[in-house]
């Protein structure tokens, strides 16, 4: 019998992971409409928003008016924050979880970003110290944790290297980024294990894009890792604008499924998501005729 866990957190992350992308703007009013459909479905937390430049994303130009409609709800809810002014942005916000990221790439940070890992490393220093000032929450996004788009495969010791560094730091939970989707069940497992080993203590959550047909197994070879918080998107939502060809997030009614049948607690109502995630397909140019 497998040894699994007997609950785990799904962290909904389409409403800025999954609409980030978008070519098409889309109005703030549906995307409230999509946060209150997940806050009603029972999910614990979600990833609303980004304080980064509308110029680079446009998408997220809406992100303090976000924020105000999920402290009106009372939903927890992680706002991503890449750099010392959009921490600023997000405090004014009255934002209680933030997430950073920097990747295990070199050559995707400097596509990203245009930093290398190290120094944006060295910025989150900075940042964590501001926000561990307020008492905020903070998410550690390492980016191509398994491969990348640019460099190809990524090693062990890079992904440690960050992975180290957020330790010390203290981030609450890190997270590791299939960022273009090329991870496998081995490669998943032998990480996550490795990793465990080394940060007892640390807080690990698993982050997987579909582009290969290979989220739903590699979240099974997490969990078979100890791992029992996993990222999700409603309706397959996503794509990383940074990873040419990086298709959609874990769908996460997909997940719930898988859960539900594995009988692993998610706290989640599998039979109110249909309608949020085609919902959230209409929201999508890529997924609107799914």
């Amino acid at each position: 019998m497998l040894s699994i866990p007997k609950k785990v957190e799904i962290i909904e992350v389409g409403p800025r992971d999954g609409l980030q992308n978008e070519p098409r703007p889309i109005p703030t009013g549906q995307k409230k409409e999509l946060i209150s459909g997940l806050a009603k479905a029972g999910f614990s937390r979600l990833e609303a928003t980004a304080f980064v430049h509308p110029k680079w994303v446009p998408q997220m130009s809406d992100a303090e008016e976000i924020a105000a409609y999920c402290n009106q709800l009372g939903i927890p809810y992680i706002a991503l924050t890449p750099n010392l002014k959009s921490l600023e942005r997000a405090i004014a916000a009255n934002v209680k979880q933030i997430a950073v990221f920097v990747g295990a790439s070199t050559a995707f940070n400097m596509k990203n970003i245009n930093k290398t890992t190290k120094q944006s490393l060295d910025e989150c220093e900075i940042i964590f110290e501001k926000a561990k000032d307020r008492n905020m929450f903070i998410r550690a996004y390492v980016s191509t944790a398994f491969s990348c788009p640019y460099q190809g495969d990524v090693s062990f010791d890079e992904l440690n290297e960050v992975c180290k560094r957020f330790v010390r730091l203290g981030a609450d939970e890190i997270d590791l980024g299939d960022t273009n989707g090329f991870a496998n069940p081995q490669i998943v497992y032998d990480r996550f294990s490795r990793l465990k080993e080394l940060y007892p203590d640390a807080v690990f959550v698993g982050h997987f894009h579909d582009t290969k047909k290979m989220a739903l197994a590699n979240v099974l070879a997490a969990l078979l890792a100890g791992i029992d918080k996993f990222d999700s998107s409603i309706g397959g939502l996503g794509g990383c604008p940074f990873s040419p060809g990086a298709k959609g997030n874990a769908a996460t009614e997909e997940l719930i499924w898988m859960f539900n049948e594995m009988g692993v607690e998610t706290g989640i109502a599998y039979e109110r998501l249909e309608g949020v995630s085609a919902f959230a397909k209409s929201l999508s140019t890529r997924l609107a005729n799914y």
